[in-house]
């Protein structure tokens, strides 16, 4: 991961404020949009989106959609629908169209990154899908919105999102098109060539462009984009929090929904409590996934007797998967702390150090923690049922990450 300078980030807030800054940023874009996301919906949010892709394409903007294949598995009818008629082009992730593709290991490392790009100039990074706030497929509709970030930015690190949107989508236009790609490529006078630029495109995506931004023209705010994959970056994104958290001097403040770390992440937070530093986590308190919430209340007896200071964010679901350190350290993006994230799923954060946006995600933070209610006490009590929750939540990790190839004690 390499920070580079001078950056505009905005701190987005939920669907509400991310939409209506992608649309607005796709209704201006006269060139290209690539787009990937774990979750695009049919609702009329996400139909406010589609319709703004749409449009772009029809002015003769080149516009990419990437979807997963598990997490948009239900709304890729309507989606095909939506754009059938369009020019948008739509790729899917490891599509699960075949009962036999469910049986694939392979099938458990999803897409989960949450990405945008507009004529290589504005980048929106963060954990918001594609989705009413207001509504989860699981439990319906509520009132509040669920609690979620993302950034817009402006600057280098815009080349590096949108190589990362375009590879993920040449990687999944070509896994669907493999036959046929052999096929031309067993025709071709030059077929070891071609393959080689398949190779390079599938690695890379199409070469970047120059800025059309004069960097220097930005403020001068450091940023960097963290991508969790199966290749080079395998623990990319554990590292920047290992690395901060051991940084920090006085304050650690968390927020994710599904928590459940490895022994080096949660011996950095130990060592941070240790030596004074303020640590505190934002849990899920109003539940989506049950074995999920046990995952991460079975850790509560060692955080706490640790110093860490513990909360559950229960006026709505919390999504946020975000991070501040000190004054001038913050993470945004789509990586939950636990295994999936961590060591499975195609993960992006962006990192910024910027005292001002860190000072607003900490003021938004704040006003979180002051809704929650604080865990003073370990959630499950010490005996036999106590040991048997946290022996089942480790066997199911570790026997999960088997399946999915991943050997060693998590």
């Amino acid at each position: 991961m390499q920070y580079k300078g001078h950056h505009r980030v905005q701190l987005l807030s939920g669907g509400d404020e991310l939409f209506e800054a992608m649309c607005r940023a796709i209704g201006q874009a006269q060139t290209d949009v690539w787009m990937a996301t774990y979750i695009f919906n049919d609702d009329a949010a996400s139909w406010e989106v589609a319709q703004a892709l749409s449009l772009a394409a029809s002015r003769g903007v080149k516009v990419h959609v990437l979807v997963d294949g598990f997490g948009s598995n239900t709304t890729l009818p309507a989606l095909r629908e939506w754009w059938k008629s369009s020019a948008v082009r739509l790729e899917v992730f490891r599509p699960l169209d075949r009962w036999w593709a469910w049986l694939q290991p392979g099938q458990l490392r999803r897409m989960h990154q949450k990405l945008c790009t507009v004529d290589g100039t504005t980048a929106f990074v963060g954990g918001i899908n594609i989705i009413d706030d207001r509504y989860d497929p699981h439990h319906g509709w509520s009132e509040r919105p669920r609690l979620d970030f993302a950034v817009q930015l402006q600057g280098p690190v815009v080349a590096d999102v949108e190589q990362v949107a375009q590879a993920l989508w040449t990687r999944a236009n070509l896994g669907r098109g493999w036959r046929e790609e052999l096929a031309l490529l067993a025709r071709s006078t030059e077929p070891l060539t071609k393959t080689l630029q398949l190779l390079r495109d599938l690695r890379s995506g199409v070469p970047r462009r120059s800025l059309s931004l004069d960097p220097q023209s930005l403020p001068a705010v450091r940023a960097a984009l963290a991508v969790r994959d199966n290749f080079r970056q395998r623990r990319a994104i554990e590292r920047i929090y290992i690395e901060a958290i051991g940084r920090a001097r006085h304050q650690v403040d968390i927020a994710c929904p599904y928590f459940y770390p490895g022994r080096a992440f949660r011996r950095s937070l130990r060592r941070a409590a240790a030596r004074g530093v303020k640590v505190r986590l934002l849990m899920q308190g109003k539940i989506d996934y049950r074995f999920a919430a046990l995952a991460a209340r079975v850790l509560y007896d060692e955080l706490l007797a640790w110093g860490v200071k513990v909360y559950e964010y229960s006026p709505a679901f919390l999504h946020a998967k975000v991070a501040v350190v000190d004054e001038d350290w913050a993470t945004v993006g789509s990586s939950n702390i636990d295994p999936l994230s961590l060591l499975l799923n195609l993960e992006a954060n962006v990192v910024i150090h910027d005292d001002k946006f860190v000072a607003e995600l900490k003021s938004r933070l704040d006003q979180a923690f002051g809704e929650s209610n604080e865990i003073t006490a370990p959630a499950l009590r010490p005996g036999l049922r106590g040991w048997f929750s946290r022996s089942l939540v480790a066997w199911v990790a570790n026997t999960y990450l088997r399946i999915a190839g991943i050997t060693g004690r998590y």
